[in-house]
Protein backbone atom coordinates (compact mmCIF):
# COMPACT_ATOMS: atom_id res chain seq x y z
CA UNK A 1 0.00 0.00 0.00
CA UNK A 2 2.96 2.27 0.98
CA UNK A 3 4.44 1.88 -2.21
CA UNK A 4 1.16 2.41 -4.59
CA UNK A 5 0.88 5.97 -2.20
CA UNK A 6 4.85 7.04 -3.30
CA UNK A 7 4.53 6.25 -6.78
CA UNK A 8 1.18 7.99 -7.10
CA UNK A 9 2.56 10.93 -5.65
CA UNK A 10 5.38 10.54 -7.73
CA UNK A 11 2.81 10.26 -10.85
CA UNK A 12 1.72 14.23 -9.30
CA UNK A 13 4.89 15.16 -9.04
CA UNK A 14 5.53 14.27 -12.42
CA UNK A 15 2.66 15.96 -14.15
CA UNK A 16 3.35 19.06 -12.29
CA UNK A 17 6.68 18.80 -13.71
CA UNK A 18 5.08 18.36 -17.04
CA UNK A 19 2.91 21.57 -16.86
CA UNK A 20 -0.48 19.88 -16.45
CA UNK A 21 -2.05 21.16 -13.41
CA UNK A 22 -4.83 18.81 -11.94
CA UNK A 23 -7.36 21.67 -11.81
CA UNK A 24 -10.90 20.96 -13.44
CA UNK A 25 -11.91 20.19 -16.64
CA UNK A 26 -14.39 22.50 -19.22
CA UNK A 27 -14.66 20.15 -21.80
CA UNK A 28 -16.96 16.49 -21.84
CA UNK A 29 -18.77 14.84 -23.99
CA UNK A 30 -19.85 16.97 -27.04
CA UNK A 31 -24.15 18.52 -26.93
CA UNK A 32 -26.06 18.04 -29.48
CA UNK A 33 -25.81 21.82 -30.45
CA UNK A 34 -23.79 22.21 -33.58
CA UNK A 35 -22.00 25.33 -32.50
CA UNK A 36 -21.23 23.84 -29.11
CA UNK A 37 -19.98 21.06 -30.46
CA UNK A 38 -17.24 22.86 -32.51
CA UNK A 39 -16.52 24.80 -29.81
CA UNK A 40 -16.34 21.28 -27.75
CA UNK A 41 -13.70 20.06 -30.23
CA UNK A 42 -11.39 23.08 -29.88
CA UNK A 43 -11.37 22.67 -26.14
CA UNK A 44 -11.60 18.72 -26.33
CA UNK A 45 -8.78 19.20 -28.63
CA UNK A 46 -6.52 21.15 -26.01
CA UNK A 47 -6.79 18.72 -23.21
CA UNK A 48 -5.80 15.72 -25.85
CA UNK A 49 -2.71 18.28 -26.74
CA UNK A 50 -1.27 18.44 -23.19
CA UNK A 51 -2.11 14.60 -22.46
CA UNK A 52 -0.02 13.55 -25.35
CA UNK A 53 2.76 16.33 -24.60
CA UNK A 54 3.13 14.80 -20.93
CA UNK A 55 2.84 11.35 -22.08
CA UNK A 56 5.59 12.37 -24.60
CA UNK A 57 7.57 13.98 -22.05
CA UNK A 58 7.43 10.56 -19.91
CA UNK A 59 8.61 8.72 -22.62
CA UNK A 60 11.58 10.36 -23.51
CA UNK A 61 12.89 9.76 -19.81
CA UNK A 62 11.84 7.06 -18.83
CA UNK A 63 11.27 4.78 -22.07
CA UNK A 64 13.30 1.34 -22.01
CA UNK A 65 13.70 1.67 -26.11
CA UNK A 66 14.61 3.55 -28.38
CA UNK A 67 11.76 3.29 -30.66
CA UNK A 68 9.18 4.83 -27.73
CA UNK A 69 11.94 7.21 -26.85
CA UNK A 70 11.50 8.10 -30.29
CA UNK A 71 7.53 8.40 -30.11
CA UNK A 72 7.20 10.16 -27.51
CA UNK A 73 9.44 12.76 -29.03
CA UNK A 74 7.44 13.16 -32.01
CA UNK A 75 4.40 13.14 -29.84
CA UNK A 76 6.09 16.53 -28.16
CA UNK A 77 7.01 17.45 -31.28
CA UNK A 78 3.87 17.59 -33.04
CA UNK A 79 1.46 18.06 -29.84
CA UNK A 80 2.93 21.19 -29.25
CA UNK A 81 2.69 22.86 -32.55
CA UNK A 82 -1.10 21.38 -33.18
CA UNK A 83 -1.88 22.74 -29.44
CA UNK A 84 -0.24 26.61 -30.34
CA UNK A 85 -2.67 26.37 -33.36
CA UNK A 86 -5.33 25.21 -31.80
CA UNK A 87 -5.05 27.85 -29.25
CA UNK A 88 -4.54 30.78 -31.46
CA UNK A 89 -8.01 29.63 -33.11
CA UNK A 90 -9.27 29.82 -29.29
CA UNK A 91 -8.47 33.07 -29.31
CA UNK A 92 -9.82 34.23 -32.35
CA UNK A 93 -13.06 33.17 -32.47
CA UNK A 94 -13.34 33.42 -28.24
CA UNK A 95 -13.54 29.90 -27.29
CA UNK A 96 -12.45 29.71 -23.86
CA UNK A 97 -10.27 26.34 -22.91
CA UNK A 98 -9.54 24.43 -20.06
CA UNK A 99 -6.67 24.55 -18.13
CA UNK A 100 -6.05 20.64 -17.41
CA UNK A 101 -6.71 17.37 -18.93
CA UNK A 102 -9.67 15.59 -18.01
CA UNK A 103 -9.58 13.39 -15.19
CA UNK A 104 -9.83 10.19 -16.97
CA UNK A 105 -6.94 11.48 -18.90
CA UNK A 106 -4.87 12.73 -15.73
CA UNK A 107 -5.33 9.30 -14.52
CA UNK A 108 -4.14 7.70 -17.82
CA UNK A 109 -0.98 9.54 -17.54
CA UNK A 110 -0.50 8.70 -13.80
CA UNK A 111 -0.84 5.16 -14.31
CA UNK A 112 1.98 5.46 -17.02
CA UNK A 113 4.04 7.14 -14.98
CA UNK A 114 3.78 4.80 -11.92
CA UNK A 115 5.31 2.43 -14.44
CA UNK A 116 8.82 3.92 -14.91
CA UNK A 117 11.88 2.30 -14.12
CA UNK A 118 9.92 -1.06 -14.35
CA UNK A 119 9.59 -3.42 -17.26
CA UNK A 120 6.29 -3.32 -18.53
CA UNK A 121 6.58 0.80 -19.00
CA UNK A 122 6.86 0.74 -22.99
CA UNK A 123 3.82 -1.71 -23.04
CA UNK A 124 1.73 0.24 -20.78
CA UNK A 125 2.56 3.54 -22.76
CA UNK A 126 1.89 2.14 -25.85
CA UNK A 127 -1.10 0.94 -24.60
CA UNK A 128 -2.83 3.83 -23.42
CA UNK A 129 -1.15 5.85 -26.31
CA UNK A 130 -2.60 3.69 -28.50
CA UNK A 131 -6.43 4.30 -26.90
CA UNK A 132 -5.90 7.82 -26.81
CA UNK A 133 -5.13 8.28 -30.36
CA UNK A 134 -8.22 5.85 -31.60
CA UNK A 135 -10.31 8.78 -29.76
CA UNK A 136 -8.87 11.64 -30.57
CA UNK A 137 -9.16 10.13 -34.36
CA UNK A 138 -12.67 9.27 -34.00
CA UNK A 139 -13.72 13.01 -32.45
CA UNK A 140 -11.65 14.57 -35.65
CA UNK A 141 -13.84 12.64 -37.33
CA UNK A 142 -16.79 13.58 -36.02
CA UNK A 143 -16.02 17.22 -35.90
CA UNK A 144 -15.56 16.81 -39.91
CA UNK A 145 -18.68 15.23 -40.55
CA UNK A 146 -20.74 17.70 -38.27
CA UNK A 147 -18.78 20.23 -37.75
CA UNK A 148 -20.55 23.84 -38.92
CA UNK A 149 -17.71 26.14 -38.36
CA UNK A 150 -15.08 26.37 -41.28
CA UNK A 151 -12.45 27.24 -39.71
CA UNK A 152 -12.59 24.36 -36.90
CA UNK A 153 -13.46 21.69 -39.34
CA UNK A 154 -10.30 22.91 -41.65
CA UNK A 155 -8.29 22.85 -38.19
CA UNK A 156 -9.71 19.21 -37.98
CA UNK A 157 -8.77 17.82 -41.41
CA UNK A 158 -5.32 19.72 -40.97
CA UNK A 159 -4.71 17.35 -37.52
CA UNK A 160 -5.99 14.14 -39.05
CA UNK A 161 -3.05 12.48 -40.99
CA UNK A 162 -0.95 13.73 -38.04
CA UNK A 163 -3.02 12.12 -35.59
CA UNK A 164 -3.46 8.83 -37.73
CA UNK A 165 0.51 9.06 -38.34
CA UNK A 166 0.83 8.51 -34.45
CA UNK A 167 -1.81 5.71 -34.09
CA UNK A 168 0.30 3.97 -36.69
CA UNK A 169 3.56 4.66 -34.64
CA UNK A 170 1.47 2.82 -31.58
CA UNK A 171 -1.54 0.79 -33.12
CA UNK A 172 -1.87 -2.40 -31.62
CA UNK A 173 0.15 -2.19 -28.71
CA UNK A 174 3.47 -2.70 -30.92
CA UNK A 175 6.27 0.57 -31.67
CA UNK A 176 6.59 1.34 -35.27
CA UNK A 177 9.62 4.13 -36.06
CA UNK A 178 7.89 6.34 -38.56
CA UNK A 179 7.60 10.13 -37.96
CA UNK A 180 4.61 12.62 -38.19
CA UNK A 181 4.32 15.04 -41.11
CA UNK A 182 6.14 18.19 -40.42
CA UNK A 183 3.01 20.19 -41.78
CA UNK A 184 0.95 21.50 -39.25
CA UNK A 185 -1.36 24.71 -39.30
CA UNK A 186 -4.73 24.13 -37.42
CA UNK A 187 -7.48 25.93 -39.11
CA UNK A 188 -6.12 28.10 -41.84
CA UNK A 189 -7.00 25.73 -44.99
CA UNK A 190 -4.49 25.73 -48.03
CA UNK A 191 -1.89 23.85 -47.59
CA UNK A 192 -3.12 22.32 -44.66
CA UNK A 193 -6.57 21.15 -46.00
CA UNK A 194 -3.89 19.18 -48.73
CA UNK A 195 -1.43 17.45 -46.48
CA UNK A 196 -5.34 16.24 -44.61
CA UNK A 197 -6.63 14.70 -48.11
CA UNK A 198 -3.12 12.56 -48.47
CA UNK A 199 -3.73 8.96 -47.06
CA UNK A 200 -1.96 7.82 -44.63
CA UNK A 201 -1.12 4.92 -46.05
CA UNK A 202 0.45 7.03 -48.51
CA UNK A 203 1.60 10.14 -46.12
CA UNK A 204 3.92 7.71 -43.31
CA UNK A 205 5.80 5.87 -46.19
CA UNK A 206 6.19 9.22 -48.05
CA UNK A 207 7.95 11.03 -45.21
CA UNK A 208 10.04 8.01 -44.65
CA UNK A 209 11.31 8.16 -48.09
CA UNK A 210 11.74 12.47 -47.35
CA UNK A 211 13.92 11.26 -44.91
CA UNK A 212 15.96 8.44 -46.72
CA UNK A 213 16.25 11.02 -49.41
CA UNK A 214 17.74 13.59 -47.71
CA UNK A 215 19.75 11.25 -45.79
CA UNK A 216 21.14 9.79 -49.16
CA UNK A 217 21.92 13.50 -50.63
CA UNK A 218 23.41 14.58 -47.15
CA UNK A 219 26.21 11.12 -47.57
CA UNK A 220 26.92 11.82 -51.00
CA UNK A 221 27.63 15.57 -50.88
CA UNK A 222 30.18 14.64 -47.36
CA UNK A 223 31.44 11.43 -49.95
CA UNK A 224 31.92 14.41 -52.59
CA UNK A 225 33.74 16.95 -50.11
CA UNK A 226 35.91 14.20 -48.82
CA UNK A 227 37.05 13.08 -52.34
CA UNK A 228 38.65 16.82 -53.07
CA UNK A 229 39.68 17.34 -49.44
CA UNK A 230 43.58 17.31 -49.79
CA UNK A 231 43.78 15.91 -46.30
CA UNK A 232 42.16 12.78 -47.26
CA UNK A 233 44.49 12.41 -50.64
CA UNK A 234 47.69 12.60 -48.84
Amino acid sequence: MFRTQRWTMTAITCLALTGITAGPALAGEPPADPPALDNAYLRAGHQGNLTEIGAGRDAEKHANSACVKQAGAVLVRDHTKLDADTKALANKLGVDLPTAPTPEQQKTLAGVMTKAGTDGYDKTWLAEMATAHEKTLARIDTQIAKGKKAEITAAAKAARPVVAAHLAMVRGGGCHQAAAPHTIDAGKGGKAVLAADVPVAVAVPAVALGGFLVAAGAFWAAARLRRHDSRYTR
